[in-house]
């Protein structure tokens, strides 16, 4: 951090000159890069900002109005102040003009009573802003190495919001795009009163840049992503100003983060590793030629012929998720696969879930074939993870769509009663769907732009405009029925649909957009619902 200007007055080089502060005692916070020693009025154009302005005054003109443009043009390029040597021009006092203009523009100014040795208070100051600049640097070094070495570690994004708190002194908080948190480290403060009404307050301070710091709240926020896909933010709570070395540490956290997710990958066997590289291009798309993926199959020793192939996903509750985990259920599935005699790709598709590839024989229907494999599989990896299968489809094309489908059911079926051997996408519905969409961005995109107006009108108007869209929308946009179930009068509960259709800017006498935001709304409900759970 660079020295204030009262620290620059402190050092002996000008204690010596015996300064007063003379205009802008209340601008000594202010920073000084560098010292420049100037006898002519015409400089600001050589200055780039926070250097502090050292002169006998000698050359400085006699006509007010010239002493005035001096000062003003100074302060316009950001100098951090001007000391002047008494003695030479100005024997007791400055003139009243250039201690008027510094008032006006607040702009510190500095008599030096006695003798300055200017060489020395320059090599005084440069000395500290030099040294402060290493430190820094030194800081900054540190700071990239403790960093650097948690993403080789691969840590956990716990560990990264405990390194950013030690390190920074002050509360972190990761959180999603629909501003629910995702992780937290309170530094020693009370979680309750950090995380209070985060939502709202988190509403109140929009990414409008990269990185920004918000008075207001006292929040440093940076965005976490990478690749162009933006996932959360990272909160530090730091209050003041932030320091230079506070804004590099939060966006070096954010940057851990972005590449902890990007790479954390589980150890598997070479065979389910092969695997897995097939199943996630075809579900990332990554072959040019979807017909690549039967060929890189063929040659994993599992030819398929590309009919006849269904998306299976094994998906494991949270509680039971790990390393050890989805290694042993990868396997388990792909030995339950080879005693059914069903040719099949078996890999991890992330932390939670498996993916089978299976080809369903041509004369055997896919009830029958997975009636046949569900119970080997329950033998091999138990009653913890859920079997869910997508569509069956003749067309190695569509065999993205059987996973994505499978995802869906397993996310799902894990949270609904019953005990059935696996789960097919009928038994969804749409708050299903969205249940299992609740983490991916582009949902959460969504529930801001169709809702984020009015959740922030809320927030900063301690108003209750949403749970009121909430019953107008779930009274099927029967008014009478929805001011009823809300404990109002008609007539209130009109004059809030109003304001609600004025900050959102939507029409709610349209069914399409009513239903565009019953289903932000279900969206919302899911997200929340996680975490709370």
């Amino acid at each position: 951090m660079l020295p204030s200007l009262a620290d620059v007055l402190a050092l002996p080089a000008l204690r010596h000159a015996r300064p007063r502060v003379v205009a802008g005692s209340d601008r000594l916070d202010v920073a000084v890069r560098w010292v420049h020693i100037a006898e002519v009025t015409d400089l600001a154009h050589l200055l780039r900002g926070g250097e502090l302005v050292l002169t006998t005054g000698i050359a400085m003109p006699d006509d007010d109005e010239a002493l005035r443009r001096y000062v003003t043009d100074l302060a316009a390029v950001g100098v951090s102040g001007i000391a002047v040597e008494l003695g030479r021009k100005y024997h007791s006092r400055l003139p009243e003009a250039l201690l008027e203009a510094a008032l006006d523009v607040g702009m510190p100014v500095i008599s030096l009573d006695r003798e300055a040795r200017f060489v020395e208070i320059t090599e005084a100051v440069h000395s500290r802003v030099l040294s402060e600049r290493l430190e820094e640097l030194r800081e900054s070094e540190r700071l990239h190495e403790v960093f650097t070495g948690l993403s080789v570690e691969g840590a956990r994004p716990d560990r990264v919001l405990r390194e950013a708190a030690r390190l920074s002194g002050c509360p972190v908080v990761l959180e999603n795009l629909t501003h629910q948190v995702l992780g937290c480290d309170p530094n020693g403060e009370d979680p309750g009163l950090l995380l209070a009404s985060w939502e709202d307050r988190s509403r109140a301070v929009p990414s409008t840049e990269r990185t920004l710091h918000d008075p207001a709240s006292g929040w440093l926020v940076t965005v976490v992503g990478a690749r162009g896909l933006d996932w959360g933010r990272l909160v530090l709570v730091c209050g003041a100003s932030p320091t230079q070395l506070q804004t590099v540490l939060v966006e070096r956290a954010a940057t851990t983060l972005a590449l902890g997710r990007l790479l954390e990958r589980r150890q598997e066997s070479l065979e389910r590793q092969t695997h897995r590289t097939i199943i996630t291009g075809i579900v990332d798309r990554a072959y040019s030629d979807p017909e690549e993926a039967l060929v890189r199959a063929g040659a994993a020793g599992v030819p398929l012929t590309g009919r006849n192939l269904v998306g299976l996903v094994l998906r494991l509750p949270e509680a039971g998720a790990g390393p050890s985990a989805q290694a042993r259920l990868a396997e388990g599935a792909a030995r339950a696969c080879r005693e059914a005699r069903l040719p099949a790709l078996v890999g991890s598709l992330d932390d939670v879930r498996v993916g089978v590839l299976l080809e369903v024989p041509p004369r055997e229907e896919l009830g029958g074939c997975l009636d046949r494999l569900a119970p080997l599989l329950r033998e091999r990896v138990g009653d913890g993870p859920v079997i869910a299968a997508g569509s069956r489809t003749e067309d190695i094309r569509q065999v993205r769509r059987s996973f994505l489908e499978a995802r869906q059911v397993g996310d799902v079926a894990l949270h609904q009663p019953g005990d059935r051997l696996y789960y097919q996408l009928p038994d969804l519905r749409l708050r299903g769907l969205l249940h299992l969409f609740r983490d991916d961005e582009r949902l959460q995109t969504y529930v801001e732009r169709e809702l984020g107006p009015l959740l922030a009108y809320d927030a900063r108007h301690g108003a209750a405009l949403t749970p009121i869209l909430r019953h107008y929308l779930d009274s099927g946009r029967n008014k009478a029925l929805a001011a009823s179930t809300a404990h109002l009068s008609r007539p209130a509960f009109y004059e809030r649909l109003r304001r609600i259709s004025h900050v959102l800017d939507a029409d709610l006498e349209s069914v399409e957009t009513c239903l565009s935001l019953h289903v932000a709304l279900l969206a919302l409900d899911s997200a929340r619902d996680r975490l709370s759970g």
